[in-house]
Protein backbone atom coordinates (compact mmCIF):
# COMPACT_ATOMS: atom_id res chain seq x y z
CA UNK A 1 0.00 0.00 0.00
CA UNK A 2 2.81 2.39 1.00
CA UNK A 3 4.62 1.50 -2.23
CA UNK A 4 1.52 2.31 -4.24
CA UNK A 5 1.11 5.61 -2.45
CA UNK A 6 4.75 6.47 -3.03
CA UNK A 7 4.43 5.57 -6.70
CA UNK A 8 1.32 7.72 -7.06
CA UNK A 9 3.15 10.52 -5.31
CA UNK A 10 6.03 10.23 -7.73
CA UNK A 11 3.55 10.34 -10.59
CA UNK A 12 1.97 13.44 -9.10
CA UNK A 13 5.35 15.08 -8.59
CA UNK A 14 6.34 14.14 -12.13
CA UNK A 15 3.10 15.59 -13.56
CA UNK A 16 3.56 18.82 -11.64
CA UNK A 17 7.13 19.08 -12.89
CA UNK A 18 6.04 18.52 -16.51
CA UNK A 19 3.21 21.05 -16.22
CA UNK A 20 5.56 23.54 -14.66
CA UNK A 21 8.14 23.01 -17.38
CA UNK A 22 5.53 23.37 -20.13
CA UNK A 23 4.14 26.53 -18.53
CA UNK A 24 7.60 28.01 -18.26
CA UNK A 25 8.33 27.14 -21.87
CA UNK A 26 5.06 28.68 -23.04
CA UNK A 27 5.70 31.83 -21.05
CA UNK A 28 9.17 32.07 -22.55
CA UNK A 29 7.84 31.51 -26.05
CA UNK A 30 5.00 34.02 -25.74
CA UNK A 31 7.34 36.44 -24.06
CA UNK A 32 9.71 36.12 -27.03
CA UNK A 33 6.87 36.67 -29.51
CA UNK A 34 5.67 39.72 -27.58
CA UNK A 35 9.21 41.12 -27.45
CA UNK A 36 9.65 40.53 -31.19
CA UNK A 37 6.31 42.23 -31.90
CA UNK A 38 7.33 45.20 -29.76
CA UNK A 39 10.66 45.34 -31.60
CA UNK A 40 8.85 45.33 -34.95
CA UNK A 41 6.60 48.18 -33.85
CA UNK A 42 9.58 50.17 -32.57
CA UNK A 43 11.41 49.58 -35.86
CA UNK A 44 8.33 50.59 -37.84
CA UNK A 45 7.79 53.72 -35.77
CA UNK A 46 11.27 54.97 -36.65
CA UNK A 47 10.91 54.06 -40.34
CA UNK A 48 12.83 54.71 -42.50
CA UNK A 49 16.30 54.52 -40.98
CA UNK A 50 18.08 53.85 -44.28
CA UNK A 51 17.45 54.49 -48.03
CA UNK A 52 14.33 52.96 -49.58
CA UNK A 53 14.42 51.24 -52.97
CA UNK A 54 11.57 52.44 -55.22
CA UNK A 55 11.12 50.02 -58.16
CA UNK A 56 9.51 51.43 -61.31
CA UNK A 57 8.62 48.61 -63.75
CA UNK A 58 8.97 50.94 -66.76
CA UNK A 59 11.78 52.69 -68.60
CA UNK A 60 13.26 55.98 -67.44
CA UNK A 61 11.77 59.11 -68.97
CA UNK A 62 8.17 57.97 -69.37
CA UNK A 63 5.19 59.30 -67.46
CA UNK A 64 5.21 56.63 -64.69
CA UNK A 65 8.94 57.14 -64.14
CA UNK A 66 8.72 60.93 -64.01
CA UNK A 67 5.83 60.94 -61.55
CA UNK A 68 7.64 58.41 -59.35
CA UNK A 69 10.77 60.59 -59.31
CA UNK A 70 8.78 63.66 -58.27
CA UNK A 71 7.19 61.70 -55.42
CA UNK A 72 10.49 60.09 -54.39
CA UNK A 73 12.14 63.50 -54.05
CA UNK A 74 9.27 64.78 -51.90
CA UNK A 75 9.29 61.70 -49.65
CA UNK A 76 13.05 61.94 -49.24
CA UNK A 77 12.75 65.56 -48.11
CA UNK A 78 9.94 64.73 -45.68
CA UNK A 79 11.47 61.61 -44.12
CA UNK A 80 15.18 62.39 -44.27
CA UNK A 81 16.12 59.25 -46.22
CA UNK A 82 16.62 58.79 -49.94
CA UNK A 83 13.94 57.02 -51.97
CA UNK A 84 16.06 55.61 -54.80
CA UNK A 85 14.38 54.97 -58.15
CA UNK A 86 15.26 51.59 -59.68
CA UNK A 87 13.91 51.24 -63.25
CA UNK A 88 13.20 47.62 -64.19
CA UNK A 89 11.31 47.69 -67.52
CA UNK A 90 10.26 44.72 -69.59
CA UNK A 91 7.31 42.44 -70.37
CA UNK A 92 4.77 45.27 -69.96
CA UNK A 93 5.85 45.84 -66.38
CA UNK A 94 5.85 42.19 -65.32
CA UNK A 95 9.60 41.98 -64.67
CA UNK A 96 9.68 44.93 -62.28
CA UNK A 97 6.45 43.95 -60.56
CA UNK A 98 7.80 40.48 -59.80
CA UNK A 99 10.85 42.09 -58.18
CA UNK A 100 8.52 44.16 -55.99
CA UNK A 101 6.39 41.25 -54.79
CA UNK A 102 9.41 38.97 -54.18
CA UNK A 103 11.27 41.57 -52.11
CA UNK A 104 11.75 41.21 -48.36
CA UNK A 105 8.60 42.74 -46.81
CA UNK A 106 10.42 45.12 -44.49
CA UNK A 107 9.29 48.41 -46.06
CA UNK A 108 12.65 49.11 -47.68
CA UNK A 109 11.47 48.03 -51.13
CA UNK A 110 8.38 49.74 -52.47
CA UNK A 111 7.20 49.99 -56.05
CA UNK A 112 4.91 51.50 -58.62
CA UNK A 113 1.74 49.65 -59.58
CA UNK A 114 -0.24 50.87 -62.58
CA UNK A 115 -3.34 50.26 -64.64
CA UNK A 116 -1.15 48.08 -66.89
CA UNK A 117 0.46 45.94 -64.19
CA UNK A 118 -2.48 45.64 -61.80
CA UNK A 119 -5.58 45.79 -64.02
CA UNK A 120 -4.71 44.90 -67.64
CA UNK A 121 -1.87 42.37 -67.46
CA UNK A 122 -3.82 39.80 -65.38
CA UNK A 123 -6.32 39.50 -68.25
CA UNK A 124 -3.81 39.94 -71.06
CA UNK A 125 -1.15 37.44 -70.01
CA UNK A 126 -1.71 33.69 -70.13
CA UNK A 127 -0.02 33.36 -66.73
CA UNK A 128 1.70 35.87 -64.46
CA UNK A 129 4.46 34.79 -62.04
CA UNK A 130 2.53 36.40 -59.16
CA UNK A 131 -1.00 37.22 -58.04
CA UNK A 132 -1.69 40.96 -58.31
CA UNK A 133 -4.23 40.77 -55.48
CA UNK A 134 -2.68 38.29 -53.05
CA UNK A 135 0.97 39.28 -53.51
CA UNK A 136 0.75 43.08 -53.45
CA UNK A 137 -0.18 45.50 -50.71
CA UNK A 138 -1.74 48.66 -52.11
CA UNK A 139 -0.79 51.90 -50.34
CA UNK A 140 -1.97 55.03 -52.20
CA UNK A 141 -3.02 55.95 -55.75
CA UNK A 142 -0.64 58.76 -56.70
CA UNK A 143 -2.21 60.04 -59.94
CA UNK A 144 -4.99 59.67 -62.47
CA UNK A 145 -4.81 60.91 -66.05
CA UNK A 146 -6.95 60.56 -69.15
CA UNK A 147 -5.59 59.55 -72.51
CA UNK A 148 -6.09 61.99 -75.35
CA UNK A 149 -8.07 61.17 -78.50
CA UNK A 150 -6.30 62.77 -81.46
CA UNK A 151 -6.61 62.47 -85.22
CA UNK A 152 -4.56 63.42 -88.24
CA UNK A 153 -5.39 66.94 -89.50
CA UNK A 154 -6.09 65.33 -92.89
CA UNK A 155 -9.19 63.71 -91.42
CA UNK A 156 -12.34 65.85 -91.86
CA UNK A 157 -13.66 64.94 -88.38
CA UNK A 158 -13.44 67.89 -85.98
CA UNK A 159 -15.40 66.40 -83.09
CA UNK A 160 -16.00 63.04 -81.43
CA UNK A 161 -19.44 62.84 -83.05
CA UNK A 162 -18.00 63.49 -86.50
CA UNK A 163 -15.37 60.80 -85.93
CA UNK A 164 -18.06 58.29 -84.94
CA UNK A 165 -20.16 59.21 -87.98
CA UNK A 166 -17.14 58.87 -90.27
CA UNK A 167 -16.17 55.49 -88.79
CA UNK A 168 -19.73 54.19 -89.18
CA UNK A 169 -19.88 55.39 -92.79
CA UNK A 170 -16.67 53.49 -93.65
CA UNK A 171 -16.40 50.40 -91.40
CA UNK A 172 -12.82 49.22 -91.01
CA UNK A 173 -11.37 51.95 -93.25
CA UNK A 174 -9.95 54.05 -90.39
CA UNK A 175 -6.94 52.82 -88.41
CA UNK A 176 -5.87 53.76 -84.89
CA UNK A 177 -2.37 53.44 -83.54
CA UNK A 178 -1.17 52.65 -80.01
CA UNK A 179 2.08 52.01 -78.18
CA UNK A 180 1.47 48.28 -78.42
CA UNK A 181 -1.09 45.51 -78.13
CA UNK A 182 -2.74 45.49 -74.72
CA UNK A 183 -1.59 48.97 -73.72
CA UNK A 184 -4.02 51.48 -72.25
CA UNK A 185 -4.10 53.32 -75.59
CA UNK A 186 -5.02 50.14 -77.45
CA UNK A 187 -7.75 49.24 -74.97
CA UNK A 188 -9.05 52.82 -74.91
CA UNK A 189 -9.64 52.43 -78.64
CA UNK A 190 -11.26 49.02 -78.22
CA UNK A 191 -13.62 50.42 -75.58
CA UNK A 192 -14.45 53.30 -77.92
CA UNK A 193 -15.27 50.87 -80.73
CA UNK A 194 -17.44 48.73 -78.46
CA UNK A 195 -19.42 51.65 -77.02
CA UNK A 196 -19.98 53.31 -80.42
CA UNK A 197 -20.53 50.21 -82.54
CA UNK A 198 -17.75 51.21 -84.92
CA UNK A 199 -14.92 49.29 -86.59
CA UNK A 200 -11.36 50.59 -86.81
CA UNK A 201 -8.15 48.68 -87.53
CA UNK A 202 -5.66 48.63 -84.65
CA UNK A 203 -2.01 49.24 -85.57
CA UNK A 204 0.46 48.54 -82.73
CA UNK A 205 3.73 50.46 -82.45
CA UNK A 206 6.66 50.25 -80.07
CA UNK A 207 6.64 53.86 -78.88
CA UNK A 208 4.46 56.96 -78.81
CA UNK A 209 6.81 58.95 -81.05
CA UNK A 210 6.33 56.45 -83.89
CA UNK A 211 2.56 56.76 -83.49
CA UNK A 212 2.76 60.56 -83.59
CA UNK A 213 4.97 60.57 -86.70
CA UNK A 214 2.62 58.29 -88.67
CA UNK A 215 -0.49 60.07 -87.41
CA UNK A 216 0.82 63.44 -88.55
CA UNK A 217 1.64 61.89 -91.95
CA UNK A 218 -1.85 60.33 -92.26
CA UNK A 219 -0.43 56.79 -92.29
CA UNK A 220 -2.92 56.14 -89.49
CA UNK A 221 -5.88 58.35 -88.72
CA UNK A 222 -6.60 58.06 -84.98
CA UNK A 223 -4.87 57.48 -81.68
CA UNK A 224 -5.79 57.23 -78.01
CA UNK A 225 -2.52 58.02 -76.31
CA UNK A 226 -0.74 59.56 -73.35
CA UNK A 227 -1.88 63.14 -72.84
CA UNK A 228 1.63 64.29 -71.97
CA UNK A 229 3.05 62.86 -75.21
CA UNK A 230 0.32 64.23 -77.50
CA UNK A 231 -0.44 67.62 -75.99
CA UNK A 232 2.54 69.55 -77.43
CA UNK A 233 1.65 68.31 -80.93
CA UNK A 234 -2.01 69.19 -80.49
CA UNK A 235 -1.11 72.68 -79.33
CA UNK A 236 1.24 73.15 -82.29
CA UNK A 237 -1.44 72.04 -84.76
CA UNK A 238 0.53 69.03 -85.93
CA UNK A 239 -2.31 66.85 -84.62
CA UNK A 240 -5.98 67.59 -83.92
CA UNK A 241 -7.26 66.83 -80.45
CA UNK A 242 -10.89 65.73 -80.25
CA UNK A 243 -11.27 64.90 -76.57
CA UNK A 244 -9.88 63.43 -73.37
CA UNK A 245 -10.86 59.98 -72.17
CA UNK A 246 -11.80 60.84 -68.59
CA UNK A 247 -15.36 61.41 -67.40
CA UNK A 248 -14.65 65.12 -67.15
CA UNK A 249 -12.43 67.66 -68.85
CA UNK A 250 -8.75 67.76 -67.95
CA UNK A 251 -7.27 70.84 -66.26
CA UNK A 252 -4.33 70.43 -68.66
CA UNK A 253 -6.62 71.14 -71.66
CA UNK A 254 -9.84 72.64 -70.25
CA UNK A 255 -11.09 73.69 -73.69
CA UNK A 256 -11.00 70.11 -74.98
CA UNK A 257 -14.21 68.17 -74.24
CA UNK A 258 -14.37 64.80 -72.52
CA UNK A 259 -15.29 61.97 -74.88
CA UNK A 260 -17.98 61.15 -72.30
CA UNK A 261 -19.79 64.35 -73.27
CA UNK A 262 -20.61 62.58 -76.54
CA UNK A 263 -20.45 58.93 -75.43
CA UNK A 264 -21.99 58.79 -71.93
CA UNK A 265 -19.98 56.81 -69.32
CA UNK A 266 -16.99 56.36 -71.62
CA UNK A 267 -13.90 56.45 -69.42
CA UNK A 268 -10.38 55.18 -70.02
CA UNK A 269 -7.87 56.64 -67.58
CA UNK A 270 -4.33 55.69 -66.73
CA UNK A 271 -3.19 55.66 -63.12
CA UNK A 272 -0.40 54.56 -60.85
CA UNK A 273 0.05 54.03 -57.14
CA UNK A 274 2.57 52.91 -54.57
CA UNK A 275 2.56 49.20 -53.70
CA UNK A 276 4.66 46.93 -51.48
CA UNK A 277 5.03 43.17 -51.07
CA UNK A 278 2.41 41.57 -48.82
CA UNK A 279 3.53 41.24 -45.21
CA UNK A 280 4.94 44.70 -44.59
CA UNK A 281 4.27 45.87 -41.02
CA UNK A 282 0.98 47.77 -40.83
CA UNK A 283 2.65 50.64 -39.00
CA UNK A 284 4.96 51.15 -41.98
CA UNK A 285 2.06 50.99 -44.44
CA UNK A 286 0.18 53.58 -42.40
CA UNK A 287 3.24 55.84 -42.25
CA UNK A 288 3.80 55.57 -46.01
CA UNK A 289 0.14 56.38 -46.61
CA UNK A 290 0.30 59.50 -44.45
CA UNK A 291 3.56 60.73 -45.96
CA UNK A 292 2.51 60.07 -49.57
CA UNK A 293 -0.77 61.88 -49.07
CA UNK A 294 1.15 64.74 -47.48
CA UNK A 295 3.53 64.91 -50.46
CA UNK A 296 0.68 64.82 -52.99
CA UNK A 297 -0.92 67.80 -51.27
CA UNK A 298 2.16 70.02 -51.64
CA UNK A 299 2.15 72.67 -54.34
CA UNK A 300 5.51 71.43 -55.65
CA UNK A 301 4.24 67.91 -56.43
CA UNK A 302 0.81 69.12 -57.56
CA UNK A 303 2.25 71.70 -59.96
CA UNK A 304 4.68 69.21 -61.49
CA UNK A 305 2.02 66.55 -61.94
CA UNK A 306 -0.47 68.99 -63.45
CA UNK A 307 2.15 70.32 -65.89
CA UNK A 308 2.50 66.77 -67.21
CA UNK A 309 -1.26 66.30 -67.51
CA UNK A 310 -1.62 64.18 -64.36
CA UNK A 311 -4.08 64.82 -61.54
CA UNK A 312 -2.64 64.02 -58.07
CA UNK A 313 -4.32 61.11 -56.31
CA UNK A 314 -4.48 60.22 -52.63
CA UNK A 315 -6.59 58.13 -50.29
CA UNK A 316 -6.25 54.94 -48.28
CA UNK A 317 -4.93 51.43 -48.94
CA UNK A 318 -8.47 50.03 -48.88
CA UNK A 319 -9.67 52.61 -51.41
CA UNK A 320 -6.74 51.70 -53.68
CA UNK A 321 -7.46 47.97 -53.26
CA UNK A 322 -11.14 48.41 -54.19
CA UNK A 323 -10.33 50.70 -57.11
CA UNK A 324 -7.72 48.29 -58.54
CA UNK A 325 -10.14 45.34 -58.30
CA UNK A 326 -12.87 47.29 -60.12
CA UNK A 327 -10.43 48.37 -62.83
CA UNK A 328 -9.29 44.76 -63.29
CA UNK A 329 -12.89 43.68 -63.87
CA UNK A 330 -13.50 46.51 -66.33
CA UNK A 331 -10.35 46.04 -68.41
CA UNK A 332 -10.58 42.27 -68.20
CA UNK A 333 -13.91 42.56 -70.00
CA UNK A 334 -12.43 44.82 -72.68
CA UNK A 335 -9.50 42.42 -73.23
CA UNK A 336 -11.87 39.46 -73.56
CA UNK A 337 -14.20 41.20 -76.02
CA UNK A 338 -11.37 42.56 -78.16
CA UNK A 339 -9.29 39.40 -78.17
CA UNK A 340 -6.18 41.48 -77.34
CA UNK A 341 -2.96 39.59 -76.75
CA UNK A 342 0.33 40.66 -75.23
CA UNK A 343 3.07 41.59 -77.71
Amino acid sequence: MRATIALNGEKMMSSRWILGSVSAALLTAFGGIAFAAQSDVRAATGYPTRPVRFIVPFAAGGGPDLTARVLAAALGAQLGQAFVIDNRPGAAGTIGTELIVRAVPDGYTIGLGSVSTLAINPALADKLPYDTVADTQKVVVIYHAPNLLAVTPALPAKSVKELVDLAKASPGKLSFGSNGSGTSGHLSGELFKYMTGTQMLHVPYKAAQQVITDLAANQIQVTFNNIGALLPHVKSGRLRGLGVTGLKRSPAVPDLPAVAETIPRYEATVWSGVITPRGVNRTIIDKLQVEINKALATSDVTDKYMSMGYEPGGGTPQEFETFARNEAVKWGGVVKRSGAKAD
